[in-house]
């Protein structure tokens, strides 16, 4: 009898996916596909490069499953899935294979042969260990609202929210540059629970309120889509609509790379838009408070923030309030009447002296906000480094391979 020829097949766990699009994006070679409830793995396509594994911030992606090569899960019924089936032992006849769509039994997922990643895939070496995915949706925490006030100016056409959210006694520890998930509640047009959003932190690990067990988000409302047509956001609406009191399930945290460092001297180049600021407003404030209780912090805080209005630009007030002899602030507005649009990128050629030296010292890089960004920030910072005669490619694969660079755009 001829033993059944195994394969180890690369599943997505949907119950800690959060459907943020990283694994489709990241896949080489297209084996990653989705639809309005989860992301699937074709596994005649997939390699088992690993290619997608580590952008992944919750580990949703990091599931191997042995199974007959001539029975692997379609993308059909991966569809279909609102929980991964149950792992099964390989039987002793079987024989194991590495073959297209999957990696060996025998041995781990082999790795990535993929071109450099913009963002490291570990935090800096300095980073305070991240607790993660303590609360899942079956197992979600609940929390208070403890406040929800709007960001933006009245007549602003962005809905910006600062939503304070308290765990009382429950741990749920969290870290600057961490994130934490919320499923509405209700059902989808499809009848099932909506799936997980997830918000980045906006306060230090200290609270929004210091020594309390709380958490801030920075959440815009969504009234349509990339394309202008009209949409209601059923979790941006959900939170921008909360009262003082109200009740949340939160699930996590998530993200263990997208962290600050911790040692003196440690300089940080933030580049954000939007509510993309959440976790550099979460990162400088941990230093405001290292600074006010008197801790010396010799590091440099360079901070390029764009929007389209300045009514429209999330903590705008504090953030004028902060010396500049604790943060180097450059402002970038695209749509105000009577000026030309400035964008971060413009601003990163505007101060390209000091810019680059900050990349040429203990620096960690940190760029979150809109996909369309990315592109033009990283071509600025090849410009600015050609410019003062530094190969931004080498500098760029020293501070990736380093935990020094890290890309959160979505």
């Amino acid at each position: 009898m001829d033993p059944v020829v195994f394969i180890q097949q690369h599943l997505i766990d949907p119950e800690v996916c959060i459907r943020c699009n990283t694994c489709e994006e990241t896949c080489p070679v297209d084996a990653i596909t989705h639809d309005d409830r989860n992301y699937v793995v074709d596994a005649s396509i997939c390699n088992g490069c690993q290619a997608c594994v580590s952008p992944c911030p919750t580990g949703s992606i990091d599931h191997w499953h042995p199974v007959p090569k001539a029975a692997a899960y379609s993308i059909e019924a991966q569809f279909g899935w609102d929980e991964l089936p149950p792992k099964q032992p390989m039987p002793a006849l079987a024989q194991p294979l590495a073959d297209a769509g999957a990696a060996p039994v025998d041995d781990a997922p082999p790795q990535a042969n993929a071109a450099l990643s913009p963002s490291s895939a570990r935090p800096p070496w300095s980073a305070a260990h991240p607790y993660l995915n303590l609360h899942t949706l079956k197992k979600p925490v609940q929390a208070t609202v403890a406040g929800n006030f709007r960001l933006t100016a009245p007549d602003a056409e962005g809905d910006i929210h600062h939503l304070v959210l308290d765990f009382g006694t429950q741990f749920f520890p969290l870290l600057e540059g961490q994130a934490i998930g919320i499923a509405p509640p209700g059902l989808d047009a499809g009848g099932k629970p909506h799936y997980l959003r997830m918000y980045s932190v906006a306060s230090p690990r200290s609270g929004e309120r210091e020594g309390y067990n709380n958490v801030s988000l920075t959440v815009k409302r969504v009234t349509s889509d990339h394309d202008g047509q009209p949409v209601r956001g059923v979790a941006s609406n959900y939170l921008c609509d909360l009262r003082k009191g109200d009740t949340v399930q939160v699930c996590g945290p998530f993200g263990d790379r997208f962290l600050m460092p911790n040692h003196d001297g440690s300089n940080l180049l933030m580049i954000c838009t939007g509510t993309g600021a959440a976790p550099m407003r979460a990162m400088t404030e941990h230093r405001r408070r290292l600074m006010v209780a008197g801790k010396p912090v010799y590091a440099r805080l360079m901070l390029f923030f764009g929007a389209r209005r300045p009514e429209e630009l999330p903590y705008f007030g504090p953030l004028t309030k902060l010396p500049a002899s604790f943060i180097d602030t450059s402002l970038a507005f695209s749509r105000v009447p009577g000026q030309p649009r400035r964008y971060v990128q413009d601003l990163l050629r505007e101060r390209a002296a000091d810019v680059v030296e900050l990349l040429r010292g203990d620096t960690c890089v940190y760029l979150c906000g809109l996909k369309g960004m990315e592109t033009g920030v990283l071509q600025a910072l090849a410009d600015v480094c050609a410019a003062a005669g530094l190969e931004w490619p080498l500098l760029h694969r020293r501070l990736v391979d380093e935990g020094r660079f890290h890309v959160e755009t979505y």
